[in-house]
Formats: C-alpha cells, structure tokens, sequence
C-alpha cells in the first residue's frame, strides 16, 4: 500500500505577507537589513540589481561615444533626457501590463494589438468628420476594449486550461484583422485632439513638478507609516525608523536631481520648453497603485502564490481561476493605456499599431529582473528593465548606428538576462523546468 501523496508546499520567500503589510523576514537595524540584502543576492535574489548595473554601464558607454563618435554631447543633456523619458512611457506601461500575467508564469502575446484595436475604435470614434464622440467617453470604451479581450483571454487560458502562448498568438493575429476592419488598408489616421496629445508632448509647469516630487514623499511617508501600524497591530517587528527616512531621503535627492534637470529651458529655438512632461506624473501613480495591489492586496498576494506554486496555492484555498482571469483583464487594460501613450506621442493610429512592442515589452520585464517562469518580481524592476530598452534604443539611434544593431543589442541583452534569471533560480534551489 502506497503512502498518500504530500501536497506540494507553498515557497513563500518573496510572498507578501498576510494581513496586508509588508513582510521581508528579516526585521532589524540598518547593518541588518545590508545583511540580509546581500544574503539574498548570495542566494541568487538578485531582483533588478543587474539591470541598474546595466542601465549605469549603458549612460556612460553612451556618453562617451556621444563625445567621440560625434564630437558633441548629444545623449547626456537635458532634451534628451526628457526625450528619453516620453519614448520610454509606452514601453514602461506595457512592461507593467504584462508582468501581472508573467508572475503567474504566463504570457500575452496579443497586448500590444489589444491596444492597436482600442486606439482604433477611438480615433474611429473621435473623427471630426464622423461620429465626433466626446473624446473621454471614446477612451473609457478603449478601455474597455481591454476588459473585453482581457476577459476573452482569461477564459480560455483560466477556465478551457488553453495554454497562454496559444491563445494570445491567435488573438495577436486575429486583432490584427479587427484593426484593418476598423481603419481600413493602409490607413493612417491624425489625432487633433489637444488634451489628448498634451499626455506627451506637453509638460507640468516648474512649481508642478516639484509639487509632484513633495506629494511624492507624503505618499510615501504615509505608507511606511501606515505599514508600521499594521505590523505593531499584528505584533510583528518593525524595521528600524531610520529605513523610512532614508528612504525619503533617497527619493529627495533623487527626484529633486530629476525635476531640476527637466525644469531648465531644453529648447534650442524661442519657444521655451521646460518642465515634467505631463505623461511621467501619469506613469508614476499608475506605477504606485500597481505596487500597492500587488504588495498589500489579496489579490496581489495570491498572484505571486499562484506563480510560486499553483497546485500549492490551489489546496491553500486560493481561487486560482478568478485570480489568472483577473490578471488578464489588468494586464490588457494597462496595454491599451500604454497604447494611449504611443498614440499620444506619435499623433495618429494606421493597421500596423501596436504589433512591434510587446516582445519588447516582454523583455523590459525580464531584464528588470521578473521571472519568466513566475512568482518572482515587481512592477518596478519591469520599469527598470524598460528604461535599460529605451537607453538602447535611444544612444544607437543617437550615434546614428542602423535599426540592425539595435535589435541585436537589444536581442543580446534579453537573453543575458534570462540567463541571469535561470542561473539565480538555480542558486535559490529552483529547477529550470516549470512545476
């Protein structure tokens, strides 16, 4: 007679704590904190250190070849820096999008045309010499375009158990077609719609930007409060205070550099231009409410459960169907607001939109340091990972290098990166093999 089967247990490493606040194991002072961090990076949770490594080795390889090759500054200067924040915007939210369904261990092929078909519908919507809809409701049903085709998605790859790789390779080729349907051959189609196109070609007035940078430091301050108070409730040691201001500090610093920067005068005509550009404001709180679910919800608890272990997570009581389906639905809705970016950026929409991005996309993520093979990661290593993208792009289209390069660059540097994400599995006593 056969021993009865032993449930698969749950790794809980990286899993937000019960209750709602934040859990990492290792309470204590500053020295210990440095400790433990350094532990973990032994263990092969190296999270997006490889990607900040790589994003400062590109800055100044840039930067010198700038000088160089060109004889002049071009990358490190204030247009471009600014520059280099509104080309990233779109790559950032679609990273974002899509690190919801890779902490499961999934994909979504077909994120970057769910977006392609929402900005369709909307300039479609919005045309002067047609249906003239207000502009906002045109957007909210975009939106909900993303619910729809996140909704479809989840109920083949949730409830049918149709693997994520094929349906959204279907729908990536199916969306395509709703595309041509709805703009027709070859088309492309203006958007003259101010506010629309003031998300990324307009910016926040100077005052603005460093009302952003103090809200910023309020947000924070009230949540690491607000995370202490959860943790004495529960009767769980708190890190040392000095970590939160710190931390302020850092974010200080920080965005005081960055807003000072972009507030100086980049234009090199009369016009002034200088400023926040309005779409990082944006980016930012869509970044920070995303962190918040998936660090202090449920939800987002049982997303990185699911990933760690379904099986697991599916005899802990965790409702592993509703959760995945959620997640694609999240997923595909922040595609189209990255979409909505891309639009506003470039001013129009033809049958192409959305098609070339996702599997940057994909590899923002896994170069910020979000396992591929689930469970492990966070909307902010996936930011990171999209800056390092946008870098690439940026400095070899500056030295004015061919398209060629920079996909093998780009191609080069992804599966470097999950290499590193396959090795530090390996470390931490993982297996290459998805459970």
């Amino acid at each position: 007679m056969s021993a009865p089967a032993t449930p698969p247990s749950l790794d809980t490493t990286n899993l937000p704590a019960e209750g709602g606040f934040i859990g990492s194991g290792q309470e204590g002072g500053i020295v210990d904190q440095v400790r433990a961090y350094f532990q973990r990076v032994r263990n092969g949770d190296m999270g997006a250190l490889p990607a900040i490594g790589g994003l400062v080795v590109l800055v100044i390889l840039f930067t010198i070849l700038s000088e160089t090759m060109l004889g002049q500054q071009y990358f490190l200067t204030e247009r471009n820096f600014a520059n280099l924040l509104t080309q990233a915007a779109s790559l950032v939210m679609l990273a974002m999008a899509l690190v919801f369904v890779i902490l499961l261990g999934e994909i979504d092929l077909s994120a970057g045309v769910t977006s392609g078909v929402a900005l369709s519908l909307f300039v479609v919507l919005t045309k002067p010499d047609g249906i003239n809809m207000n502009w906002i409701i045109a957007l909210v049903l975009a939106l909900g375009v993303g619910v729809v085709v996140g909704f479809f998605i989840g109920f083949f790859v949730a409830r049918v158990g149709i693997p994520s790789f094929v349906v959204t390779l279907g729908l990536f080729i199916g969306l395509q077609g709703v595309t041509l349907i709805l703009l027709g051959d070859g088309g492309v189609f203006r958007i003259q719609i101010p506010e629309f196109l003031a998300i990324q070609n307009a910016n926040l007035p100077i005052w603005g930007g460093w009302a952003m940078l103090g809200v910023m430091l309020l947000i924070s301050l009230g949540t690491s409060l607000w995370d202490r108070r959860l943790r004495t409730r529960a009767g769980v040691p708190n890190r040392t205070i000095a970590l939160v201001w710190a931390k302020l500090a850092v974010i200080a610093v920080v965005g005081g550099f960055v807003i000072a920067i972009l507030s100086v005068n980049r234009s090199s005509s009369i016009k002034v231009i200088e400023g926040v550009p309005i779409v990082v404001p944006i980016v930012l709180a869509i970044l920070w409410i995303g962190t918040f679910v998936l660090d202090r919800t449920r939800f987002g608890r049982y997303i990185y459960a699911i990933g760690g272990n379904a099986e697991a997570a599916r005899r802990a009581g965790v409702k592993v169907v509703t959760i995945r389906w959620a997640a694609f639905v999240v997923c595909s809705v922040l595609a189209v607001v990255s979409g909505v970016f891309s639009a506003s950026k470039v001013g129009s929409v033809n049958a192409g939109f959305g098609t070339d991005i996702v599997l940057s996309g994909v590899a923002a993520a896994v170069v910020g340091g979000v396992s591929l093979f689930g469970g492990r990661g966070r909307l902010l290593h996936a930011t990171i990972g999209a800056l390092v993208i946008a870098v690439i792009a940026n400095g070899l289209g500056l030295l004015n290098l061919p398209a060629g390069v920079n996909y093998i660059v780009t191609g080069g540097v992804l599966v470097l990166a999950a290499t590193v994400d396959a090795v530090s599995r390996v470390r931490a006593g993982g297996s290459l093999i998805r459970s």
